[in-house]
């Protein structure tokens, strides 16, 4: 029965690659492991899904403002200007798609495509309120790859403060639907070919001492302890395949 879909899907997307190399762009394949919700936007910024002052005291306003005005603005746009210069056709794929395929490109699409990519998808990851816990499918998948919540924080937390120098700490689903946890340097995720951790990001932490100077100085330890409190474990339920 699936047969005939499957030839009309590779009509459909051969002869877009044939008309988007006819034109220069480049059409990048989709690989077959199952993956999570795209993330909102795509290569654009999206609005903070709360206000700055949202998540205080965990994180200070001028954080939140700095964080996402300056910083993630900037990979934002120096984003935009890699895929025209790259000629990455924006309209036909989606940034998941360019970051699995990162090797063939630039630094600098490398560095702002995961920029871009890690800090929308952390912002989503966080929200105000009083904290809470994993349930449900999340809850159990956590219990049963760590054997407990307080375990699976143990470790999380050991990953963001071992991380050398910049980066990110993830929880990812691997491709053989396993849940792990590991960190990425600098912008790099789980999404990019040249990852040594692969798979899809639910939860992800960015240790960059911008996130966490202005309040907590080089005591990253101490952000990490109480980033546990914004945590927005509904949004990273949703992305559990």
């Amino acid at each position: 029965m699936k047969q005939p879909n499957s030839r009309r899907d590779f009509i459909k997307t051969t002869g877009k690659a044939g008309l988007a190399a006819g034109i220069g762009l480049t059409v990048l394949p989709s690989f077959g492991f199952a993956t999570a919700p795209l993330v909102a936007g795509g290569f654009t910024q999206q609005p903070l899904p709360y206000g700055y002052t949202a998540l205080e005291p965990v994180i200070d306003a001028m954080t939140m403002e700095i964080h996402y005005s300056k910083h993630a603005a900037a990979y934002a746009k120096n984003l935009a200007d890699a895929c025209v210069a790259e000629k990455i056709n924006t309209s036909n794929q989606t940034l998941e798609e360019v970051l699995r395929n990162i090797s063939r490109f630039s630094g600098k699409m490398r560095n702002n495509g995961g920029g871009h990519y890690n800090h929308e998808l952390f912002w989503q990851c966080m929200k105000g309120g009083v904290a809470s816990t994993p349930t449900g499918k999340l809850a159990a998948a956590i219990d049963s790859s760590f054997g407990s919540f307080e375990a699976f924080k143990t470790q999380f937390t050991d990953a963001g403060k071992n991380r050398f120098g910049s980066g990110w700490a993830w929880l990812v689903q691997t491709p053989d639907n396993k849940l792990v946890i590991g960190s990425t340097p600098n912008q790099d995720n789980p999404l990019m070919d040249i990852s040594d951790l692969k798979g899809t990001p639910l939860l992800g932490l960015d240790v960059w001492e911008h996130a966490y100077y202005l309040k907590y100085q080089n005591k990253r330890p101490d952000y990490i302890n109480n980033w546990w409190n914004v945590v927005n474990w509904d949004f990273v339920a949703t992305r559990l395949v």
